[in-house]
């Protein structure tokens, strides 16, 4: 593998990911066009990997839920299995990186080891696992379980977990398949290890029951923005999916998670941060604005309140609409993206119904109206004044925003050279710019 000079010749160019909703990320994005498509019809997600391939895009990251969606939308009430899909994928595609979300909360060291192993082998070296911590107590509930974890504890579990994953992946070790005709030997027994790992959430024998992964481990990525969830990116990430409204916030993030990776002993180059953006693209400024407007009208304020009750672990129908957002108390949830939108709603002052519209049609992700020359401004400010390594798309309205993406905002990144114009390597890990793997997790408790 040729890292060192992927590394060098692509140090300052974008990274960028497709975080995909097959029907759009914005609430009402599945509204507004003329070809709606089926979160479960995979030619459908097959056209938008090839679309995304066609753009050059470094990766398509599907996410997951383990149980169905309360907000009741038609992007979250049904999904194909990410492991199942993007295998499906992988042998339609032959570039683009294919990253899928698995939770260490509700899974088990040796089976997510093997998926990843297998679909990094189906797809030559293209596989990245989202490794995230469940915290739904509807999520519980579908795996016998009546309670969660503690926050701590999730993340505690986490850190096993991957501790567990990264040894059963280095026991087949370079060199561990060499068939001799002569011998009859297939296999050098001594480069096969096992684990043997004894520890307090996990005991695992091993080895794992397949050969050493092309990237000799998947690329490995990270969304935890809170205090533990930036201590295991520290440790183990490779790419970190993050939210930030303002450049102060990406900056400050930036500089926070280079720091931890570097006191963990790391390289910060090592590992990229990608904000997610919902850029409303438009061939004017005044047709991106138009587009924008129209979505939002069509938001449904109870859905988004619902939602927001949901994120705030409290019940947000008893306020006032109109009035202010009220004070969260600190909760067991999804303590990075409450404090984004509290942030938000307060840096703005805004009403409650406002913010329910802007996290119900956003996600509680930045949102970026205009055309392909604002939308390459922005992204190369954000480049160059150390805010991000490169953003996470999320397509309002598919198929169409994704198209303009692609068709007009891709040109204008390559027409600056900040970014490919062409596939360089044969990996994921290699086209990131990525070193090999260190398999010798440091323990960060």
């Amino acid at each position: 593998m040729t890292s060192s000079s992927a590394s060098s010749e692509n140090n300052r160019k974008l990274r960028l990911g497709l975080f995909v909703q097959p029907l759009g990320h914005h609430v009402s994005g599945w509204r507004l066009t003329e070809n709606l498509g089926s979160p479960t019809d995979i030619d459908w997600l097959i056209w938008i990997a090839k679309k995304a391939e066609e753009g050059k895009f470094d990766m398509f990251f599907i996410g997951d839920a383990l149980a169905t969606s309360v907000y009741r939308l038609p992007s979250t009430m049904a999904r194909l299995e990410p492991l199942t899909l993007l295998s499906a994928l992988a042998v339609q595609t032959r570039h683009i990186g294919l990253a899928a979300t698995a939770s260490t909360t509700f899974s088990d060291p040796f089976n997510l080891a093997r998926s990843f192993s297998s679909l990094d082998h189906i797809s030559h070296g293209r596989a990245a696992w989202n490794v995230v911590t469940s915290f739904s107590t509807d999520v519980a509930r579908n795996f016998s379980r009546d309670d969660m974890p503690t926050h701590a504890e999730r993340y505690a579990v986490a850190h096993e977990f991957l501790e567990v994953t990264f040894k059963l992946w280095e026991g087949w070790q370079e060199g561990a398949v060499q068939p001799d005709n002569a011998s009859g030997q297939y296999f050098v027994n001594e480069k096969i290890q096992p684990v043997n790992h004894q520890g307090k959430y996990f005991q695992v024998q091993g080895p794992l029951n397949i050969t050493r992964s092309p990237q000799g481990r998947p690329v490995i990525i990270e969304a935890g923005s809170s205090a533990d969830g930036q201590k295991l990116a520290a440790a183990t990430a490779e790419v970190v999916f993050t939210a930030a409204a303002t450049l102060e916030e990406a900056q400050t993030f930036y500089r926070a998670q280079k720091q931890q990776v570097k006191d963990a002993g790391r390289n910060p180059d090592h590992v990229l941060i990608l904000p997610g953006v919902m850029p409303i693209v438009g061939r004017t400024r005044e047709e991106a604005r138009e587009t924008w407007r129209e979505l939002n009208s069509l938001v449904d304020i109870d859905n988004g309140i619902r939602q927001l009750s949901t994120r705030f672990n409290m019940d947000l129908s008893v306020f006032p609409l109109d009035g202010p957002v009220p004070d969260v108390p600190p909760g067991e949830g999804n303590q990075s993206r409450v404090k984004l939108l509290t942030d938000l709603a307060y840096r703005e002052n805004l009403t409650l119904r406002e913010l329910a519209a802007i996290a119900a049609g956003s996600r509680g992700h930045r949102v970026l109206v205009g055309t392909a020359e604002d939308i390459a401004n922005d992204f190369q400010h954000w480049l160059a004044e150390g805010g991000a390594d490169g953003f996470n798309i999320m397509p309002a309205v598919m198929p169409e925003q994704l198209s303009l993406f692609v068709e007009l905002v891709i040109p204008e990144l390559r027409r600056r050279g900040l970014f490919r114009e062409e596939y360089e390597f044969s990996t994921l890990r290699e086209n990131l710019g990525l070193p090999e793997p260190d398999l010798n997790l440091k323990s960060y408790l």
